[in-house]
């Protein structure tokens, strides 16, 4: 059985990290969803948790971090291609995210990022799949 990651990352608002991600075409499983938490389906996989603040702070003994001043997580995720990374950004500022740096352009290698609604980093980047192997 293959391994799987579960993200676990605090939001402000549930309802309005929802229908971010959902402008950026992520789906949610509703078996791991109540009004402190969604499960966000990257992949088969891959998942990412978005727990409210008090459910959140119920796994771990140390402060959440103010995304404002720090950051706490990078999380990186692999696209189809070049302007798959450009369209998720795009949809990502429209639906309230931002950006934090230019694209970065290394030629076999191709990337770019941005902030969610709570300050989370999710860069995307896409690999020549002659450069992988």
């Amino acid at each position: 059985m293959a391994r799987k990651i579960f993200i676990n990352l605090p939001v402000k608002d549930l309802n309005q990290s929802i229908e971010f991600f959902t402008k950026l075409g992520f789906s949610f499983n509703p078996q791991f969803t109540d009004e402190t938490a969604t499960c966000m389906i990257v992949s088969e996989d891959i998942f990412v948790m978005l727990l409210t603040y008090d459910k959140f702070k119920t796994f771990t003994p140390k402060a959440i971090c103010d995304t404002t001043q720090s950051t706490e997580v990078l999380v990186c995720l692999s696209c189809d291609s070049r302007d798959e990374v450009d369209t998720m950004v795009r949809q990502a500022v429209d639906a309230g995210g931002k950006t934090y740096s230019d694209p970065q352009d290394h030629g076999f290698m191709y990337g770019h990022g941005f902030q969610d609604l709570d300050g989370h980093n999710w860069e995307l980047m896409y690999m020549e799949p002659s450069a992988v192997g």
